[in-house]
């Protein structure tokens, strides 16, 4: 259901176009190049806060070693998979859908993965993750595996995870820390040390309020201006204050606002080096976990983007559905191979449609933009994690929002969405979040009769859950420990 309105006589002359109009079609869909172009603006400053979030969110974690990736180094790595990748879908699939990091992938990778083995080891499960979606996309279980998944557990995960990256957020700028006497307390989490105190935490808590006023009044671009704007303050107060520290990055001018991309982590990943660190099972797990949270925003998001463009046709599907996924599992592939953590079709690709975008030809305006990002290094990696974290903690709400489509009232599928949102963030573990609710589902099925209802795929995802979360007792009963 293409838009045919256009409304002017410049639009209407760029219908019948040169060869660049009739390949993306755009006077086909109702669009002209002021408005693919002015989309793809919006939609890149919708997102460009991935190019200060991704580098906070991996390099604040050290591997199994005790190594850290550099922050300069991600912010290349980021901008690079997003410049390229938003280009070919573009060019191949023809829908304004920008891909970038994908937040809560990148958590998973940086909280869960890589302390248990090295970051190269890490990524290669980022690649074999991004092939085994590309395998499921050609040979067609992709759709089979999504209807295998109850929606209301789609929606917990979602749900979950939006706020697992809101309580990273809280904790990166020091709002939530643990209490220091942990062992002794029955509260194992705190504000601060007690009060709120220090210029750093006033950033943050300033930079909350900012983020939601703008996100209340429907500012375009909100996140982004919200993290320009406190960056800014906390550069001032650095230069008038006495500031003990900011903790990772402290917010002052670079001698020079541009340098010279650091490809240093291209390449930088290992397929099968987890299998040397941790069990089959624990990989199996991991690639799951990756696969299901990419799995299911990148179908809602290429849904909900195409239909709110008007581009879904007389049944409801997405033109070149099969190309679409396709690229969007070679982006996951290059995600892990430059390091940058999975990338994924990303929701702000909205606000692009919004100003008017309906074809591939903006991609190629938001893709140069990001291009343009990778000599811009130094100016990106001077935002204190103060300036950043409340974009997190909007995220987490924009996540949260899924919640309201959940039946609450229907306790056999309400409660494993309960314990799917729970446990997320209480336990600091999306993979944990995950098999508890498909377990009490399969389990709540199993106890009503209903077990015929519970799809195969599910029962042994659950099988695979069960072993993980008893492992230890298992490795000591068949003597293994």
């Amino acid at each position: 259901m293409y838009s045919s309105t256009t409304g002017s006589a410049e639009e209407s002359r760029h219908r019948s176009g040169g060869p660049v109009d009739r390949f993306f079609r755009i006077g086909e869909r109702g669009s002209t190049y002021g408005r693919e172009i002015r989309g793809g603006v919006a939609t890149f400053f919708t997102m460009a806060y991935i190019l200060v979030l991704n580098p906070i969110i991996l390099g604040s974690t050290e591997d199994k070693f005790g190594h850290q990736l550099d922050a300069g180094q991600l912010v290349t790595a980021t901008a690079l998979v997003a410049a390229v990748m938003t280009v070919i879908m573009g060019v191949g699939g023809n829908l304004p859908l920008a891909l970038a990091a994908g937040l809560g992938l990148n958590a998973v990778t940086a909280f869960q993965i890589a302390p248990m083995m090295g970051w190269d080891d890490a990524m290669g499960i980022i690649v074999l993750e991004g092939l085994l979606i590309t395998v499921l996309v050609m040979t067609g279980l992709r759709e089979a595996i999504m209807h295998a998944i109850p929606q209301p557990l789609k929606q917990a995960i979602s749900v979950g995870i939006g706020l697992f990256i809101a309580f990273i957020g809280c904790v990166d700028a020091g709002f939530v820390t643990r209490v220091p006497d942990a062992a002794n307390s029955t509260v194992p989490v705190q504000i601060g040390t007690g009060t709120l105190t220090g210029w750093p935490m006033l950033v943050f808590c300033v930079g909350v309020l900012l983020t939601i006023v703008l996100l209340v009044r429907k500012v375009q671009g909100a996140i982004l201006i919200s993290i320009v704007v406190m960056t800014v303050v906390a550069i001032v107060i650095n230069g008038v204050a006495d500031v003990k520290s900011w903790g990772l990055i402290t917010p002052s001018l670079p001698d020079k606002p541009f340098a010279s991309p650091d490809f240093g982590l291209l390449g930088n990943f290992d397929l099968f080096g987890a299998f040397g660190h941790v069990s089959v099972l624990t990989v199996m797990l991991f690639v799951f976990t990756l696969l299901l949270s990419d799995f299911f925003d990148t179908m809602g998001t290429i849904v909900g983007v195409t239909a709110e463009a008007g581009l879904l046709d007389e049944r409801g599907q997405v033109p070149g559905l099969g190309r679409v996924l396709l690229i969007d599992g070679a982006a996951a592939v290059a995600g892990g191979a430059a390091s940058a953590s999975s990338a994924t079709a990303y929701i702000e690709s909205a606000a692009g449609v919004g100003e008017g975008a309906r074809t591939g030809f903006a991609n190629l305006v938001t893709g140069g933009l990001f291009g343009l990002a990778l000599f811009a290094t130094p100016v990106l990696t001077i935002v204190p994690l103060q300036a950043a974290a409340p974009a997190l903690v909007a995220v987490g709400f924009l996540m949260m929002t899924q919640v309201k489509h959940i039946e609450w009232d229907r306790y056999e599928v309400s409660i494993p969405a309960f314990l799917t949102i729970a446990v997320m963030p209480f336990t600091y573990s999306i993979s944990n979040g995950i098999g508890a609710g498909f377990l009490s589902y399969v389990v709540i099925k199993a106890c009503l009769g209903k077990a015929r209802e519970v799809h195969w795929l599910l029962w042994g995802t659950a099988a695979l859950f069960l072993v993980y979360f008893a492992i230890d007792p298992l490795e000591q009963l068949l003597g293994m420990k």
